[in-house]
C-alpha cells in the first residue's frame, strides 16, 4: 500500500426491520452470491444520509428514512494480487417505504428478501463481510446516535 496514494473508501448502509425481520439484499460479488444491508458507496458531493437515502432506493426499490446513525466502523481487506481495501462505513436506522415494483435494482443485486436475526446469524458464510452482523448486533444492543452527530459541512456555505 502506498500512503501517498491511499485513500479510504466511504461507504453507508441501511438497517430496516419490520416485524422482526431486515431487509437485505443477495448481490453478486468477487466471492460469488453474499448477503448484506442495503449498503454503497458515498458519491462526490452527496451527504451521508442522501447516500444511505439513495442507495437503498437503489438497490432495494425500497423509499429510506434514516432516524439514527447505529454506528460508524473501519475495516480493512487484503486479497492476493490486488491492493489493500481500507472501507469506513457509516450503517444508519429507518423505516423504508412500500416498494416501487416498477423500478429496477441495481445490476449486481439478485434479489431483496426479509430475513430473521436467527436466519442472518445462521449463514454467517453467506455475508458479504463481518460488518453485516456487527451492525445488526449493534442495533439490536440498542446503539443509536442522532442523526446531527455527524456533521456536514457544505462547500460554499460561508462559516458562522
Amino acid at each position: 500500500m502506498n500512503p501517498e496514494t491511499w485513500l479510504p473508501h466511504v461507504t453507508v448502509a441501511a438497517i430496516v426491520e419490520r416485524g422482526g425481520r431486515f431487509l437485505l439484499v443477495e448481490e453478486h460479488t468477487v466471492d460469488g452470491l453474499r448477503l448484506n444491508q442495503p449498503a454503497g458507496h458515498l458519491e462526490a458531493g452527496e451527504s451521508l444520509l442522501d447516500a444511505v437515502i439513495r442507495e437503498t432506493l437503489e438497490e432495494t426499490a425500497h423509499p429510506f428514512t434514516p432516524e439514527a446513525l447505529v454506528g460508524m466502523y473501519m475495516t480493512h481487506f487484503e486479497r492476493p494480487g490486488s491492493e489493500a481495501v481500507t472501507y469506513l462505513r457509516f450503517t444508519y436506522c429507518g423505516n423504508a417505504g412500500e416498494p416501487d415494483t416498477e423500478r429496477a435494482l441495481d445490476p449486481d443485486i439478485v434479489r431483496t428478501l426479509w430475513m430473521t436475526e436467527a436466519e442472518l446469524r445462521a449463514c454467517p458464510e453467506r455475508h458479504r463481510t463481518p460488518l453485516v452482523m456487527q451492525c445488526l448486533d449493534d442495533y439490536l444492543a440498542g446503539r443509536r446516535f442522532p442523526l446531527d452527530f455527524v456533521h456536514t459541512h457544505s462547500v460554499g456555505k460561508k462559516q458562522a
